[in-house]
C-alpha cells in the first residue's frame, strides 16, 4: 500500500524523505549546500523554516543565495531590497559560519557603506537595526543573536536536523550583512560572494 502524501510529509507540508538528509548533516558545509538545493527547488524540507519552500519574493534572488550556502555561509534569513510608495526594504542576509569566514565579512564593513553585524559564539545581543517599514512602521529589524544559546533552541535544531549540527551552530558565529541604502538590490549579495571567494582562495 502505498503511502498517503499526509504520511510523506509533516505538518507544515516539507517534504520528509528530505528531512532525511538533514539528520546527516553534521558541518556548516553540509547544511550550506542542503540550504542550496532547498533554494534550487530540488528539496523541500529546510530545517528551522515551517514551509516547504521559500516565499514569492526570494525568488529572483534565490540563486545567489544558494551560491553563498555553497561558499561557507550557512543562511538562515534574507530579503530583497525594495521600495514603494507604501513600502521599503533593505536588502540583508544572515547566517551561521567560521571565525575567518565572519572576520572577513566584516571586513566589508571597513572597506564598503554596506553594514555588517557579528556576533560570537554563546553571545546574546539584541539591536534594532530597521530593515522593513510598513508606511512609517518598522516591521523587521536586525541586530539581534540567533545562535542557540538556550537548551530548548538547541534542542529545536535538533529536532529540526540532529544534535551535532545544533552544538556546532551554538559554537559558530552568526552574522548580519544588510545593505544601508533603502530599495537597493544590486550590490550586497555579489559583495558577500566576492568577500566569501577572496576567503578561500589560496595564498
Amino acid at each position: 500500500m502505498e503511502p498517503t502524501e499526509a504520511e510523506l510529509r509533516d505538518q507544515y507540508g516539507r517534504r520528509l524523505e528530505d528531512k532525511g538528509a538533514w539528520r546527516q548533516a553534521t558541518t556548516l558545509e553540509a547544511a550550506g549546500e542542503l540550504t542550496a538545493r532547498w533554494l534550487e527547488g530540488t528539496s523541500q524540507y529546510q530545517a528551522a523554516t515551517f514551509t516547504p519552500g521559500y516565499d514569492d519574493e526570494t525568488g529572483p534572488i534565490a540563486a545567489e543565495l544558494a551560491a553563498l550556502n555553497r561558499n561557507g555561509l550557512f543562511t538562515k534569513e534574507s530579503q530583497p531590497g525594495l521600495k514603494s510608495p507604501r513600502s521599503a526594504q533593505r536588502q540583508y542576509v544572515t547566517g551561521f559560519c567560521s571565525a575567518e569566514t565572519a572576520a572577513e565579512l566584516l571586513n566589508l564593513s571597513t572597506r564598503t557603506e554596506l553594514v555588517t553585524v557579528a556576533h560570537a559564539p554563546g553571545e546574546s545581543s539584541s539591536a534594532a537595526i530597521p530593515v522593513t517599514l510598513d508606511g512609517r512602521e518598522v516591521v523587521t529589524v536586525l541586530g539581534s543573536s540567533e545562535n542557540p544559546v538556550q537548551e530548548d533552541q538547541i534542542e529545536g535544531w535538533a529536532d529540526e536536523s540532529n544534535e551535532t549540527l545544533a552544538l556546532l551552530l551554538a559554537d559558530s558565529w552568526y552574522v548580519e550583512i544588510l545593505d544601508p541604502i533603502w530599495g537597493r538590490n544590486n550590490v550586497l549579495l555579489p559583495a558577500i560572494q566576492s568577500a566569501l571567494r577572496a576567503r578561500q582562495a589560496p595564498i
